[in-house]
């Protein structure tokens, strides 16, 4: 395992690195199921990773602007959902959480269809 983190330091150091968002899905999985991650730590730990000039995601702007609802209280993936659909005129789920989370924390209203 400390081979393993030496490579990953020296591959994080050296290369330029493109995450796909089905990657960070994945990441942010990981790290509040298996490792018990607290949102704001899930947050911050992203905020850094895709802050490094080296790593590249497929919309940035996005993105950030993702993980500022995830860190208002939106889920993760449904603020991802939602900001990759922030030019429609609605959102629509029958997610009531998430219709009652997304109220006001954006112009695209979350309603059911």
């Amino acid at each position: 395992m400390k081979n393993s983190f030496a490579r990953l330091n020296t591959f994080f150091a050296t290369e330029q690195i493109y995450i796909a968002d089905t990657v960070l899905f994945e990441t942010e999985w990981v790290l509040r199921f298996a490792y018990q991650f607290k949102p704001d730590a899930i947050h911050k730990a992203l905020t850094r990773l895709l802050g490094l000039p080296n790593v590249h995601i497929n919309n940035p702007e996005n993105l950030y602007k993702a993980l500022l609802l995830y860190k208002q209280g939106l889920d993760f993936a449904d603020a991802i959902h939602l900001m990759a659909n922030i030019r429609q005129d609605a959102f629509c789920t029958f997610d009531q959480a998430f219709i009652k989370r997304a109220k006001g924390l954006t112009d695209c209203p979350v309603r059911e269809p």
